[in-house]
């Protein structure tokens, strides 16, 4: 199983990016796909997560900013980030839930098994 997440970069504050995370190597339509993200010296939290419906979560910080997208002909999840802040600044990663930890909230860490990469976004205010 593979996860590559890609499309960051450096912004200024109001900007926009979108992140893609491609998958393979898992039966893509039926699994949820979750962003993480990291900033130095604090824990991973939940950014946002779109099930295998369609159906998207977001993290109360980026409600209203970011948007989850998924396109299941190309085993691609998408986020859309959009006035972004200094506080968004954070290396983005994509995870797949595959149903092993079916009890654990959505939010949590422990509940997706497959990582990518993570991929740096960097907004200067």
């Amino acid at each position: 199983v593979q996860l590559q997440a890609s499309g960051g970069g450096s912004v200024q504050a109001g900007g926009s990016l979108r992140l893609s995370c491609a998958a393979s190597g898992i039966d893509f339509d039926n699994y949820a796909i979750a962003w993480f993200r990291q900033a130095p010296g604090k824990e991973r939290e939940f950014v946002s997560s779109i099930d295998r419906s369609g159906t998207t979560y977001y993290a109360d910080s980026v409600k209203g900013r970011f948007t989850a997208s998924r396109d299941n002909s190309k085993n691609t999840v998408y986020l859309q980030m959009d006035s972004l802040k200094f506080e968004d600044t954070a290396v983005y990663y994509c995870a797949a839930d595959v149903g092993r930890n079916p009890y654990l909230y959505r939010t949590t860490v422990s509940r997706y098994d497959y990582w990518g990469q993570g991929t740096q976004v960097t907004v200067s205010s």
